[in-house]
């Protein structure tokens, strides 16, 4: 715990104890989580400093680094947003992307080995086409995929979505089962209509062009928008990150949390999804990414650190409250891989 002054709070601070006044009125209790509205208060009461937790580092490991993510996204959306049904030199671009994102990810040492931390968040069709590409690169390095069909794959993800920019409903943070019918049938066509835009170009390869027509077929013929069943395996990948990352960043879907989508995945592995490819991005996929806040089967609040090598449903854990509800006043942390009677229950909001 530390002393810290008033004006240098920011928010989302933890009290680690409570505040009074000078005839000991308390106003706030050990353990409140300090919003914006409670320090500009603490500050008309004259208070100066408060006493607050330490923060909590966590080795979150990500895929693409911020500031690279960043740079990949401004690329692919500044050149989408200049591209029209009748101009399309400038996609050409995308291909150098996909390789970059490619080389980017080779550079880090034991890339195919690592359990990432991938959270739910918003977000737009550039940052969601950029992390399933990054996605299924992951997939198609560990299933040992050629180097020509990854940089396929990699365009195939990069435009995926085109056909979005061509349909004027709303699908942001929209669950497609509530869409009205003709709001679900224009949506259904965007894959008909990124394809129709690029079908005679010749420097994206056919299997990039069927990864942007049947990202939304699944196994057993059902999504759309032709019902097929004959899709290549190196769609199948695309297709399970595309819903992945679709159902956490809320595009056509209630967004969800992390376990929740993945619990997805395995009800409908063998069904929707290839098992053997599930299987595979389950391996690097972190069950609770770093600095979730959970509740264990012995009714304690915690929060994960890190994650297990080979485990990604089994972290490591810092004990917040303990079963009682009292707040820890140690470092108390618990190695799920070890602690075999302890199990997360649920991901909670932050306390």
């Amino acid at each position: 715990m530390r002393m810290q002054k008033i004006t240098e709070l920011n928010g989302g601070e933890i009290l680690a104890k409570m505040v009074m006044t000078s005839d000991y009125t308390v106003l706030l209790s050990e353990g409140t989580k300090l919003r914006k509205e409670y320090i500009d208060k603490l500050k008309e009461l004259g208070i100066k400093e408060v006493v607050v937790e330490d923060q909590i580092d966590t080795e979150e490991v990500k895929i693409l680094k911020d500031e690279t993510g960043k740079n990949f996204k401004n690329k692919v959306k500044d050149i989408i947003e200049k591209h029209t049904y009748r101009h399309s030199k400038e996609l050409v671009e995308l291909s150098k992307t996909a390789d970059n994102i490619i080389n980017n990810l080779l550079e880090e040492e034991e890339v195919i080995e690592r359990i990432y931390d991938i959270k739910e968040r918003s977000s737009d069709i550039y940052e969601h086409s950029i992390n399933i590409c990054s996605l299924a690169i992951l997939v198609s390095l560990k299933m040992k995929i050629s180097q020509k069909k990854i940089h396929d794959i990699g365009v195939g993800c990069l435009l995926h979505d085109l056909g979005l920019r061509y349909i004027t409903v709303n699908y942001t943070n929209r669950d497609i089962k509530e869409f009205s019918e003709a709001e679900l049938a224009e949506y259904k066509k965007h894959p008909i209509y990124g394809y129709s835009a690029l079908k005679d170009e010749t420097w994206i390869s056919d299997l990039s062009k069927d990864i942007i027509l049947y990202h939304h077929q699944n196994m057993d013929g059902s999504g759309y928008p032709l019902k097929s069943v004959h899709i290549p395996i190196e769609v199948k990948i695309v297709n399970i990150c595309e819903q992945f990352d679709e159902m956490i960043c809320g595009i056509g879907y209630s967004r969800l949390k992390v376990f929740e989508a993945i619990q997805y995945l395995k009800r409908n592995k063998g069904i929707l999804f290839d098992s053997s490819i599930v299987d595979i991005f389950l391996e690097f996929t972190a069950v609770y990414p770093a600095g979730s806040y959970i509740l264990t089967n012995e009714g304690e609040i915690g929060i994960v650190l890190r994650q297990n090598k080979n485990n990604p449903d089994r972290p490591f854990i810092k004990i917040i409250y303990d079963k009682m509800g009292n707040r820890v006043q140690h470092d108390f942390v618990k190695d799920l891989l070890t602690e075999e009677n302890i199990f997360i229950e649920k991901v909670i909001e932050k306390i």
